[in-house]
């Protein structure tokens, strides 16, 4: 998650190191003063991966825990990072099969052993929380460990099963701190990935230093970290103007992205591909207006991307027509297609053919940060100006506003998404496959077998025409309209070296890779 991987927006808050046998674990001269300072509006919503499925969390868990598999730097393929090897057995791509590593240990100095993999998946989708990754895993039907043997066992193909186990919700965790029927609380965590927390001080900063113990994919000594949290995107600028961060990531406002320069001597500024989009999503259950998909068509044939692009994002983003972003397999332009211009007239034949009285009440919930208040103006506006829809607007917390679209309290309301790892995969069965992590209530017979036919080949080129027949259906179906997607901005000072490489849109926050000149 991804804003959301609800990959839904957001970054970071972390945790605290339980217990005194926890701190002979940490490097000796452990002052911070030269630590590298990051600031970020977004936030965690958990420390436990079993519990949240959003970029802010996921963004820690790839440096606090480990998975099987993880992702270098602008490489599409995971390779081993707790295990030795891993590989699907056969040709039905139904079994994969992993070998742990043995010389691994948590952060609290217990070894880390196959049975806290197994332990680690199958907690996971026992807990099934609504906001967490269950979702992502729709075959995994068992896990067996032996000796330093893991073995997934799948009900169907899935050639994208390596990389959804290196993800956030691959993170491995210890047997013998996590519940086993329900999520973890407090600000503590057992992981035994490159970092481990100093200390942390929830919603303002976190100390996070290299873990001496970590075995496993990264092989560069990473650097002391500082991490601040802001509580949207103003307050982040004005922490960037003040010097008080080194680096900027997720977000400052589009006014200020919009006049970067690169050529700046005192800065280095990197866009990565992450592809982050964001979209409108319907409740579609039978107690909402957009119950029936030609309410969702008449909002689609409303929307103009025109003036959210160049008057609310500055041109920092572009207009997305399709669920799958450009350079992706499988993009297309079926809204553009179906909705070139905003029609009212085609809107209003819309609503009359479903038989609703107008302007019809529609109740509109965005996540409480200044980044989208501007955002969610223009798009109530689109929607009200020609008397067809009222809309009510409300600005939700983070945390309290995933719990409120989980429950179905809102009847449309807007998410970004993060690629999880780089496939259109991460961009589909997540968000409109049955039971979804959006809780839209959408299900569809055919996207699911449409999923299923995209998860069949390891040859990824070969999904392709399953891949745009599923975005001519949600083009049909609009359980959700795309509205923009944009690249991630990193903006570092100059004697912050590899700023570059935290963030390459595969889920991974590399904080190990920052370093002062």
């Amino acid at each position: 998650m991804r804003s959301v991987r609800v990959r839904i927006l957001a970054i970071l808050a972390v945790l605290v190191i339980a217990g005194v046998g926890a701190w002979h674990l940490l490097p000796s001269g452990e002052g911070s003063s030269d630590a590298v300072t990051i600031g970020t509006s977004d936030e965690v919503t958990s420390l436990d991966p079993a519990g949240a499925y959003d970029a802010g969390s996921w963004a820690m868990y790839s440096n606090i825990y480990q998975s099987l598999m993880t992702f270098r730097a602008g490489s599409v393929t995971p390779e081993p990072d707790a295990a030795e090897s891993c590989g699907f057995i056969g040709q039905k791509l139904q079994t994969y099969q992993c070998r742990l590593r043995d010389d691994l240990t948590f952060s609290n100095g217990r070894k880390l052993t196959a049975e806290d993999v197994r332990y680690s998946f199958e907690r996971m989708m026992r807990i099934k929380s609504d906001v967490g990754p269950a979702a992502l895993f729709p075959t995994l039907d068992t896990v067996v460990s032996e000796g330093r043997t893991i073995t997934f066992n799948l009900s169907g193909k899935d050639a994208t099963f390596p990389q959804k186990i290196a993800t956030g919700a691959g993170a491995i965790v210890d047997a013998e701190k996590y519940p086993r029927d329900k999520l973890r609380t407090g600000d503590q965590a057992d992981g035994s990935g490159p970092y481990v927390l100093k200390s942390y001080e929830p919603g303002a900063r976190a100390e996070l230093v290299p873990n001496p113990t970590y075995k496993g994919a990264v092989k560069k000594t990473g650097h002391a970290v500082d991490v601040r949290y802001f509580k949207g995107s103003e307050d982040l600028l004005a922490a960037w103007d003040s010097g008080e961060v080194d680096v900027s990531h997720r977000q400052l406002p589009p006014s200020r992205l919009s006049e970067l320069n690169p050529n700046d001597p005192d800065l280095r500024i990197t866009e990565a591909d992450s592809a982050e989009i964001r979209n409108i999503i319907f409740n579609v259950r039978d107690d909402s207006p957009f119950s029936d998909k030609r309410v969702r068509q008449a909002v689609a044939a409303l929307i103009d991307r025109g003036p959210l692009v160049r008057e609310v994002y500055r041109s920092t983003v572009e207009p997305l027509y399709s669920l799958i972003p450009q350079g992706f397999i499988g993009h297309s332009t079926p809204f553009f297609d179906a909705y070139p211009s905003p029609d009212a007239q085609r809107a209003r034949q819309l609503l009359q053919q479903a038989g609703v009285q107008t302007p019809v009440p529609v109740k509109f919930a965005y996540r409480d940060d200044d980044a989208y208040t501007k955002e969610s103006a223009e798009l109530r506006r689109q929607l009200e100006k020609d008397g067809l829809f009222k809309v009510s607007v409300e600005a939700v917390e983070w945390t309290t506003y995933q719990k409120g679209y989980a429950a179905g309290e809102y009847d449309m309301y807007t998410v970004g998404w993060l690629p999880d790892f780089p496939d259109p995969d991460t961009f589909s069965q997540p968000l409109v496959g049955t039971g979804n992590v959006l809780h839209s209530g959408y299900s569809s017979k055919r996207m699911d077998r449409l999923i299923a036919a995209t998860q069949q080949f390891s040859d990824r080129s070969r999904t392709a025409g399953d891949f745009k027949d599923m975005q001519t259906l949600i083009g049909e179906d609009v359980p959700l309209l795309p509205l923009w997607q944009k690249k991630d901005y990193v903006v570092a000072k100059a004697e912050v070296a590899g700023s570059q490489y935290l963030s390459d849109g595969t889920g991974v926050w590399r904080l190990w890779e920052l370093g002062r000149i």
